[in-house]
């Protein structure tokens, strides 16, 4: 029996909060229904490889089973770094359905990474794919007391075999695929840990509850317009806010996932024709990649692909292509403090009848909250007040709801200034216009986004810095027509020292993980305020005009 609501009254008088009529929300019912409901439907493509809701069901249930037979509950991580694989599926129901939080990582990251994020969620056990054998071993060597390693084998691949202490499918053999998990006793309860890059080197532990995955997999599948005969195409990555939530929103909806280990034009073409793909997401780099793909590459379809793509507004040239390709595009907004999409642009009729610029005018903007998002606004960055919407006054873009993250694990300095006076900050700097449409115009932080990717300039220019010749470094992002933005250093050597941009490019290379090295390189002087500190927004300005 819970207490009553203050003030209540009457409705509150016998009527208490039970089993009957109270359960708390958690996406792993989403499995449980779909495989009773469609126990025969296809759940999972991957190559030819076809697994029906009930196998699905099944392979979790077992996942979870094996799992608690080797200690893992309540409060436990277990981490993951695989590609687009159906155990990366699996391990984002089985994983919460034993208990524990899943902790799904970059397959993009240098060793170095990986082992401070097994380190600091403190992983148990790590489902390693065969795939990123060297970076996972050479991760495990850096930590004194790893973790268990499960190796995932895909026959896709050829090579070493996976690493690990036990291979994936033995593992699933130890379990029940009767196992019957219980519903978490609180939503509240932590589901992932997500690391994204901060204004540090080191990156940030995101946490996720049950309560926040379900509705932002119930708002992904109702914005999307998913429903139980839509093909998801595996174009994002897993790792990646967890797949914007979409690992459990098509599971929702009983619809069906395509699994692709790696995008490449060719192959995606091919499974929108052969698997009836009907929704996809990526960022604009994935847009740009099928857009220009070659003609070779190319195959009709009959049906009309929704993509819906984030970080910068794809150029109004890749628009068109995709359009005349046979995709619709639907711009969001998201970070992965907010389980990915958070706004959308909500399509309006009366832009129907517009030429490419005007549709692509609108489709640039970030758009509306999401229906399972409780709150949005442009405000001011020091008082949180709302600011007009003109369209021209820039302010802070502030979120709230179920939607946003717990907070950053063991950093409650960090989850304080995040989540002050009942906002999310997202630290990115946003107009509104008279339509009550967002329009995102700069970030505040120091963060690039390529490929989808966040990169720490921070990070960067510590490696910079490190370069015997390097005297000064600051980096900001550069528009890129392929990556959205791109990492550009500029750079102040010692007196008397000469280096070349090859050289600079080469040695972050050797000392960071390749995806964010700097691809372009400015030598010179640096700006500076009064007081020494480096101006970057001339800087941002030098690197638009490159």
């Amino acid at each position: 029996m819970n207490e009553a609501v203050a003030g209540e009254g009457i409705y509150a008088q016998g009527l208490d909060r039970v089993a009957a009529n109270h359960a708390p929300l958690t996406p792993i019912s989403f499995l449980s229904r779909a495989a009773a409901v469609y126990p025969d439907k296809t759940a999972v493509v991957h190559g030819e490889r076809r697994i029906t809701y009930r196998g699905f069901h099944e392979r979790a249930c077992r996942l979870a089973s094996a799992l608690q037979r080797r200690g893992i509950g309540v409060g436990d991580c277990v981490a993951i770094m695989a590609a687009n694989i159906p155990a990366m599926l699996e391990a984002h129901n089985g994983v919460p359905m034993a208990g524990a939080v899943l902790n799904a990582i970059n397959t993009r990251l240098d060793a170095a990474t990986v082992a401070f994020i097994l380190e600091h969620g403190g992983a148990k056990i790590l489902l390693a794919d065969q795939e990123f054998a060297a970076t996972i071993e050479a991760a495990l060597g850096r930590l004194a007391s790893p973790p268990l390693v499960v190796g995932i084998a895909d026959a896709e691949l050829q090579g070493p075999p996976p690493p690990g202490d036990i291979e994936y499918e033995d593992l699933l053999a130890e379990g029940d695929p009767g196992f019957r998990c219980s519903q978490p006793e609180d939503e509240w309860q932590g589901i992932c840990l997500l690391y994204t890059s901060g204004t540090t080197g080191n990156p940030k532990g995101v946490v996720y509850h049950h309560r926040g995955a379900y509705l932002n997999a119930i708002g992904n599948a109702i914005t999307f317009g998913l429903g139980r005969r839509s093909a998801y195409l595996w174009t994002l990555p897993m790792f990646h806010c967890s797949g914007w939530t979409y690992t459990w929103g098509v599971t929702a909806v009983s619809a069906t996932h395509v699994c692709l280990r790696r995008v490449e034009p060719a192959r995606v073409f091919k499974l929108i024709a052969e698997e009836g793909v009907s929704h996809m997401c990526g960022a604009p780099i994935v847009l740009n990649m099928l857009a220009n793909a070659p003609a070779a590459d190319k195959v009709a379809f009959p049906q009309t692909v929704d993509i819906m793509t984030g970080g910068a507004a794809p150029p109004s040239a890749v628009i068109e292509a995709m359009e005349q390709g046979g995709f619709r595009v639907i711009h969001a907004y998201g970070l992965t403090e907010t389980y990915g999409p958070a706004t959308a642009c909500a399509w309006q009729s009366a832009w129907d009848d517009l030429d490419l610029r005007g549709r692509a005018a609108y489709m640039a903007r970030q758009g509306v909250r999401y229906l399972t998002l409780e709150g949005s606004k442009v405000a001011d960055g020091e008082t949180g007040a709302e600011l007009p919407w003109d369209g021209e006054t820039i302010g802070e873009l502030m979120l709230r709801g179920n939607t946003v993250m717990k907070g950053y694990l063991k950093n409650p300095e960090a989850t304080g200034e995040s989540l002050r006076d009942g906002w999310f900050r997202s630290g990115d700097l946003a107009v509104r216009h008279p339509d009550g449409y967002i329009e995102v115009k700069d970030r505040s932080k120091d963060i690039i986004i390529s490929g989808g990717e966040n990169i720490s300039s921070l990070e960067i220019e510590e490696v910079l810095y490190r370069h015997p010749k390097v005297l000064e470094a600051a980096v900001v992002a550069k528009p890129d027509e392929k990556w959205g933005e791109s990492p550009c250093a500029f750079v102040t050597l010692h007196d008397g020292l000469e280096a070349t941009a090859e050289e600079i490019i080469g040695f972050c290379r050797d000392n960071m993980a390749h995806f964010k090295q700097p691809r372009s390189v400015v030598f010179g002087p640096l700006p500076k305020t009064s007081t020494g500190k480096i101006q970057k927004f001339v800087l941002r300005e030098r690197a638009r005009a490159l």
